[in-house]
């Protein structure tokens, strides 16, 4: 994996929809997005031309990626959102212009598929940091998110991970500018659910657990089983809030890959269990998070015995979020219940 260079304040980053356009649908949560990357983090966004194109061709988003990795006056991408057709057209890329222009990209749920296409080629990313989710926070940016967009962009090495005290996973309508002014609702975060007392150390792969069954059921190109030696797996799930046994189905098709039987370890982030179709209590929240817990256990420890599985990070569909890194080495303390990312 190359070495990616850090950010200087006042660099240029592109801000790109790869999958859905959601500026061209709000673009008032996008101009709040766009003012927080100046205002915070004083870096200067640059749009392109399917930014806010809803229904942009596969080719006319692909030119986008082309010419943000190509641009050398860009020195990161940042993703607008997600969506869910990234498995269609993002395969398709040509390798040369990224593997010879790498920077670091920004995006999670369905740039699952990118970040993968990033990490075949040699290049890591970073699993979060949408600008409208987390960049365009209701009220203020959380300060937790803040702190680690920060050590994604600027800082360099080994960070500590902690997790957070509060989550959010009740949103607010973005059809209403009125919310741009309200804060989100926070609640008490359990932290960590650690099982395993194994130590291990990898580099990251993995993402959004829908989009992992894309890349699975469709034969697209991930590592190979040799590469699943050294890959501590990351999984989430999205704003879908899919069933306990239908996450089973995806961890028992890797199991039978042969990839579970061969990570070094497995991070799962918290659950989002609330969305305005299903808009769960607080106790429901938590029997859906538990449910997927124990069910997560039950058929990982059918294929791997002995990695260690910490549930309930703070990355994924939730807030705070960190960025993680994706094609970067990770640490695992067991003994004293330790992460360390490589930034």
């Amino acid at each position: 994996m190359v070495k990616l260079k850090k950010l200087q304040k006042g660099d240029k980053v592109a801000i790109l929809s790869p999958s859905f356009a959601a500026p061209g649908r709000w673009p008032h949560v996008y101009e709040l997005g766009l003012q927080r990357v100046k205002e915070i983090f004083e870096l200067e966004p640059v749009e392109f031309p399917t930014t806010k194109k809803i229904g942009a061709s596969a080719e006319e988003r692909s030119k986008d990626l082309i010419d943000a990795f190509e641009n050398t006056n860009i020195k990161a991408i940042i993703s607008s959102i997600g969506g869910d057709d990234q498995i269609t057209y993002i395969k398709n890329l040509p390798k040369t212009p990224f593997v010879n222009n790498p920077k670091p990209f920004f995006g999670y749920s369905d740039n699952t598929h990118f970040a993968n296409f990033l990490m075949l080629n040699g290049i890591p990313s970073f699993y979060g940091g949408s600008l409208f989710v987390q960049f365009a926070e209701q009220g203020k940016m959380n300060e937790y998110t803040i702190k680690y967009l920060k050590h994604a962009l600027f800082d360099d090495g080994e960070i500590e991970l902690q997790a957070s005290k509060v989550y959010n996973d009740i949103g607010l309508n973005w059809n209403d500018p009125e919310t741009l002014n309200k804060q989100r609702l926070y609640e008490a975060n359990v932290g960590w659910i650690w099982e395993g007392d194994q130590n291990a150390e990898g580099i990251t792969w993995g993402g959004c657990i829908e989009s992992i069954d894309e890349l699975l059921r469709h034969a697209t190109a991930i590592p190979t089983l040799d590469d699943f030696e050294n890959i501590i797996l990351l999984a989430e799930t999205s704003e879908e809030m899919p069933s306990a046994d239908s996450v089973r189905r995806i961890y028992r098709a890797l199991g039978e890959r042969g990839i579970l039987e061969r990570i070094k370890g497995l991070l799962v982030g918290r659950p989002k269990a609330w969305e305005f179709n299903k808009q769960n209590s607080t106790k429901e929240k938590e029997e859906y998070c538990k449910e997927h817990r124990e069910m997560t256990l039950e058929i990982v420890r059918k294929y791997n015995s002995i990695i260690p599985i910490i549930q309930n990070l703070d990355f994924g569909h939730t807030d705070p979020q960190i960025p993680m890194p994706y094609g970067s080495k990770i640490r695992i303390e067991s003994h004293n219940k330790k992460i360390f990312v490589t930034f």
